[in-house]
């Protein structure tokens, strides 16, 4: 039986495809294909880089969609499925609103799907596919290895994925994370997690967990269990890693660059309206001190920003940037508030009728990447939108990006984080002006 996994793209620049010169392996994708029996031809189709050949014979598509790449992924299923070829679609946007993605599939895996993936398969094999498959929440991947030879010559960046935990214990308000893992949190064993470093040949690894310090001692199971293999690692991780000093040793000594830690705002009220727990009561003088202990290991800290809050003003955005540039951050992101569906955030605004584009953002023709798609509460939403931007384009501007490499704490530590910081900083200086403003989908 030929199996055929896909991973959509976001959306089209103009009349083609945008090409995503900073993607990354689709670790999920490969995991899956590693539990998937020998007997199965198994072929990967990355809409980011490479044209989807649909008359190409295969037996079954899956297809993993995220929110921003549902539209396009609705596209790939409706194609497939109208020359017979039967589909199945799982991942966050799945769970999240399976009513609408069962409008594009003859199967749907709500959850993790790896509970319940041999059971597709084979029923898959029996032509007796059910319309509904119900994957165990947070039962990360359990005795195998991701097969990662389907992801040879796809131009990915030189960083190979791993996952350690899975879910987030905290009820962040405007996260689907929170609301895809209803909170819990997992974690795999640390001896098959070194197992899975050692069968790869990179030395740089990217843990994808969305907090991998979030059970304080797993995660120093772990790095202590990193240390003797030597490797270069980065995460994402909450700003109260700074709090135990142990933790903190043991995460420098394993070999860690620095981590993604979502800062989201410097406004008090914002923080506990959004549950955002290991930041409510922080201020700009207490996230000070925490960044102090970042630089002092020497992390290249990624700041996560979220603009669009309740309680922030314009004025309060661009204290963002100017924080921002204050502690040289190596990388930041300022997303916009995004309501995803099934998030106390989406039905937040639905019920106070404040969504946009009819409530599905992610369907609708007219909305544009990196756009407003909610009215906020001080601000308008296209003037949302134009102060997001101005930060990003200000942030990685040259000047901009030449100003924040001069810390001698960080990014100038040494020849590797120069190395680091210029590498990635401009493809995702040029990546942030590309993908502005593109649509969602082919068609």
């Amino acid at each position: 039986m030929k199996l055929t996994l896909i991973k959509p793209n976001i959306g089209r620049m103009e009349h083609s495809l945008y090409v995503d010169e900073g993607r990354m392996e689709p670790l999920q994708l490969g995991v899956l294909a590693g539990m998937t029996p020998p007997e199965f031809e198994i072929r990967l189709w990355d809409d980011r880089c490479e044209a989807i050949d649909c008359e190409e014979a295969t037996d079954l598509v899956c297809i993993t969609v995220e929110t921003y790449t549902a539209r396009r992924a609705y596209e790939i299923a409706d194609d497939y499925r109208e020359r017979g070829v039967p589909v199945v679609l799982g991942g966050f946007q799945v769970t999240l609103f399976p009513e609408e993605s069962q409008k594009h599939a003859d199967a749907i895996c709500i959850g993790d799907a790896e509970s319940v993936w041999l059971d597709i398969l084979s029923d898959a094999e029996a032509g007796t596919l059910k319309p509904v498959y119900r994957g165990v929440p947070a039962l990360a991947q359990r005795g195998t290895l991701p097969r990662r030879e389907i992801f040879h010559g796809k131009g990915y960046l030189p960083v190979t994925l791993v996952q350690f935990t899975r879910g987030c214990p905290y009820p962040c308000h405007f996260c689907a994370i929170s609301a895809v893992s209803e909170q819990t949190y997992t974690t795999r064993p640390v001896e098959e997690v070194v197992r899975e470093i050692e069968a790869q040949e990179r030395r740089f690894v990217f843990f994808v967990d969305d907090n991998i310090i979030a059970n304080r001692a797993r995660a120093k199971e772990l790095f202590r269990a990193l240390i003797p293999l030597r490797i270069r690692w980065v995460s994402q991780g909450s700003i109260n890693m700074t709090h135990d000093r142990e933790l903190m040793d043991l995460m420098a000594g394993s070999g860690c660059l620095g981590n993604v830690i979502g800062f989201e705002s410097l406004q008090p009220d914002s923080l506990t309206e959004m549950k955002k727990a290991p930041n409510m009561g922080k201020y700009q003088e207490r996230y000070a001190k925490e960044v102090a202990v970042l630089k002092e290991y020497g992390l290249q800290t990624w700041a996560a920003f979220t603009l669009g809050h309740d309680h922030d003003t314009p004025e309060s955005l661009y204290d963002l940037l100017d924080f921002a540039f204050e502690h040289s951050f190596c990388f930041a992101a300022y997303n916009i508030l995004m309501p995803y569906p099934g998030t106390p955030l989406y039905h937040k605004l639905k019920a106070e009728s404040r969504l946009l584009y009819d409530g599905a953002w992610w369907l609708h023709p007219e909305y544009r990447f990196n756009h407003a798609a909610f009215i906020p509460k001080n601000m308008a939403p296209d003037e949302l939108t134009g102060i997001c931007f101005d930060i990003r384009s200000r942030w990685n501007s040259l000047p901009g990006m030449m100003r924040r490499f001069l810390d001698i704490k960080t990014n100038m530590r040494s020849l590797r984080k120069m190395g680091i910081f210029w590498r990635y900083g401009l493809l995702y200086r040029k990546e942030t002006f590309k993908k502005q403003g593109m649509f969602f989908g082919k068609k």
